[in-house]
């Protein structure tokens, strides 16, 4: 046998979780509406690609941004040999200066607190070491992003601890389910660090209240751990309540500079979402810790952001016409398409959670599982994936509590391809199920004798039944 170490051999990447499984399927069948019109549709993949007419038209308009060129003399050469890891200075202003903007200019960030990563992946990793040592944990409010138990947990060997939410208060965070999750992970004897969440959250597509806000800052301050805010979709929040950044919370509660609780707040923040850039890898850490930045900036040499694309996005960013449009008209077409999926959704019978930003819907399918059991959650995703051909995200690769959610992207696909995505869904709906066209967002629906019986006898086309997660470990 190899001599390899425990990161090469030991099964806790988590790319055998069926939200990466489902991508797998997409790839050997994709959807094409001339060459595979019968392909799989992917609706598992969080991209944004509706205002990349905005950026073309400006990279139109500003050919020396990307020619590499300044006042008309080429920089090429400059840009091509070796940079400092801290970044270029017009590019870390700019970056800052946009996160504010998005903030409604509520808070301000300072560059010098700033570290750039290779994308938020890099970002969360980072913080991770930072924060905490293998055999410690943070806790996550659930359902959470299936990513983070590849991202925070298969490199630095430490440990997610859910916070557990439910339906019944639309997955709000409370108290006692904080304090539930800090006692379970003593049970495990292991030590917190931390607390993590996204906001506006993935896969939920609702921004936090400013009560859940300040309960987490009040948890994290008691308990004297960290809280990490991962705010990379804090730019698509397209409809009230507003998105509310935990550096705006802290303001609000006039905490000193030099306090301990100011200094264990930070923020991811990332491209990829807002802007739709996730190719050109561009992440950040924000920190009030001054140790913290200084360890993160080290770290960041084994991912930094190419000067190149720096040089780019710092002229983009610059261009305040550029960015206020964006903003607008970014948040207006996310609504519109947002609108247009709940809508089809609701002519299958199908609800959603009431969602006001990200590039997804936390969809309702409790009412077509065959029983209330994660087994059944997974005979569903599989008939949708398998016969209806379009890939979405199971609630249990999310950690959910309860079975029959799932996440359904809209923002990566055109409108006619969401069209003909609706269409297989309700008639897929109507084949299986008796379910009337919905008003108004209500439901009833009822899964017929036989069509239990067919979903029961379904035999799984895939092979990994025995390696699904688990939800709540």
């Amino acid at each position: 046998m190899r001599m390899l170490s425990r990161n090469a051999t030991f099964n806790s990447h988590g790319q055998d979780s069926s939200y990466f499984l489902g991508w797998q399927e997409y790839e050997k069948n994709p959807y094409h509406e001339v060459h595979n019109t019968n392909g799989i549709i992917q609706m598992g993949l969080a991209e944004n690609q509706l205002c990349f007419d905005l950026l073309e038209s400006w990279l139109a308009k500003n050919p020396e941004a990307a020619a590499f060129k300044k006042n008309g003399e080429s920089i090429f050469a400059e840009l091509a040999l070796f940079q400092d890891y801290h970044g270029l200075p017009a590019f870390k202003k700019a970056m800052v200066d946009f996160m504010a903007e998005i903030r409604g200019n509520k808070v301000t960030f300072d560059p010098n607190h700033l570290v750039l990563t290779a994308g938020a992946t890099s970002a969360n990793e980072t913080f991770i070491f930072c924060l905490a040592d293998p055999g410690e944990a943070v806790l996550i409010p659930t359902p959470y992003y299936p990513g983070f138990d590849r991202d925070l947990k298969w490199r630095t060997g430490v440990e997610i601890v859910p916070i557990h939410c439910t339906s019944s208060n639309g997955f709000q965070i409370t108290e006692t389910a904080l304090e539930e999750a800090y006692q379970e992970a003593e049970k495990r004897n292991l030590r917190v660090k931390g607390v993590l969440v996204t906001n506006p959250s993935n896969p939920l597509g609702t921004t936090m209240t400013r009560n859940e806000l300040y309960l987490l800052l009040s948890f994290v301050e008691d308990k004297g751990i960290h809280l990490i805010s991962d705010e990379i979709y804090s730019g698509t929040a397209f409809s009230s309540p507003s998105f509310i950044s935990v550096m705006e919370v802290l303001k609000d509660r006039n905490c000193d500079e030099n306090s301990e609780v100011w200094q264990r707040v930070h923020v991811v923040y990332s491209l990829s979402k807002d802007l739709g850039l996730p190719g050109f890898r561009v992440g950040a850490i924000y920190s009030n810790d001054d140790m913290v930045v200084a360890a993160a900036t080290k770290m960041s040499s084994f991912g930094l952001v190419s000067s190149q694309t720096q040089h780019l996005l710092s002229a983009m960013l610059s261009d305040k016409k550029l960015t206020k449009n964006y903003i607008a008209e970014n948040h207006k077409r996310l609504k519109q398409r947002q609108k247009k999926l709940v809508s089809g959704l609701q002519k299958s019978g199908i609800s959603c959670l009431n969602g006001n930003a990200g590039l997804f819907c936390w969809v309702d399918m409790r009412h077509l599982l065959r029983s209330n059991t994660f087994e059944a959650e997974m005979e569903l995703w599989k008939k949708i994936v398998y016969e209806v051909h379009l890939n979405i995200s199971p609630g249990s690769s999310c950690h959910c509590t309860e079975p029959g959610w799932f996440r359904v992207c809209f923002a990566n696909l055109p409108e006619r391809t969401l069209d003909l995505a609706m269409q297989r869904l309700k008639a897929f709906v109507g084949e299986y199920y008796n379910v009337p066209e919905v008003n108004g967002g209500s439901q009833s629906s009822h899964l017929s004798h036989s069509r239990r019986q067919s979903l029961t006898k379904w035999v799984s086309r895939l092979s990994f039944d025995d390696r699904s997660p688990i939800p709540g470990r």
